[in-house]
């Protein structure tokens, strides 16, 4: 690496009419160069950007220790959003011709205590179907009420875990952002106390910042997509129950043609 140096000129100064020469020193600025390589060393983070010899382990090592909260937040996720499809199945949640089997069974005269009990436990909307059948022999408004009742407390079940996906769709990216903060002030710490002669010191903190962000959107982004989705599969499979519901309150109370 070649620095600024100073260069010798020979100029011509009359001093009265002698005409002596007089050699003096001029300092000019000399161009510098810096190659890769010499004299200054390209930082190297912890082999992150080295083709494909970066791994997994690296990226968590390098992002820091907010790295570890959204790794835990993927993992939450994924078991919950795993869960919440596997319970929100139409066939888990309603079953087909549940409403006229359940009506046959009225008709036939063999819904007992065993019935409406195996009725509770086969499904959301069995549990629905259920409590409404307990007050049959009330009048329409009371056989109503108890679907209602029960028809809330099955949503509320039918939404567990998705308060839980949302928050983590909300916390994540703020994670990362709490992460490139925390990176962010380690560069500017390392600038006050080395100056910017310390490249990989920066280096070190920028790629933090930018990792913990990636990482904080890399799990927000498909948190919030399933929520979204979860959140508007309850709210069909609600309208479903409430439907099928009906139809088994108004058959019962002669508001419906029986074979529908």
């Amino acid at each position: 690496m070649r620095v600024a140096g100073a260069t010798r000129l020979t100029v011509r100064a009359r001093q009265g009419w002698g005409g002596q020469r007089k050699s003096i020193m001029i300092r000019r600025p000399v161009a510098v160069s810096a190659r890769a390589g010499e004299g200054t060393q390209v930082p190297h983070i912890h082999g992150i950007v080295s083709g494909n010899q970066a791994n997994v382990w690296e990226l968590i090592k390098a992002g820091g220790w907010l790295m570890l909260p959204i790794i835990l937040c993927s993992i939450m996720v994924l078991g919950l959003v795993g869960e919440r499809l596997w319970a929100l199945q139409r066939r888990r949640v309603i079953p087909r011709h549940l409403v006229a089997q359940t009506w046959h069974k009225i008709k036939s005269r063999s819904l007992d205590a065993t019935q409406l009990r195996e009725l509770r436990g086969n499904s959301s909307l069995g549990r629905v179907l259920a409590a409404g059948l307990v007050n049959m022999h009330h009048d329409r408004q009371v056989m109503m009420e108890s679907i209602e009742d029960a028809g809330r407390h099955e949503a509320h079940r039918l939404e567990r875990y998705l308060n839980t996906v949302g928050t983590i769709a909300a916390v994540s990216p703020l994670l990362g952002l709490l992460g490139t903060v925390i990176g962010m002030i380690k560069v500017f710490s390392t600038i006050s106390s080395e100056g910017l002669g310390n490249a990989a010191a920066l280096a070190g903190g920028i790629s933090e910042a930018l990792l913990t962000t990636a990482a904080g959107l890399v799990v927000a982004i498909p948190s919030l997509m399933a929520y979204r989705y979860l959140r508007g599969r309850v709210d069909e499979l609600v309208v479903e129950m409430e439907q099928e519901s009906i139809k088994l309150v108004e058959v019962v109370h002669g508001q419906r043609d029986r074979e529908a």
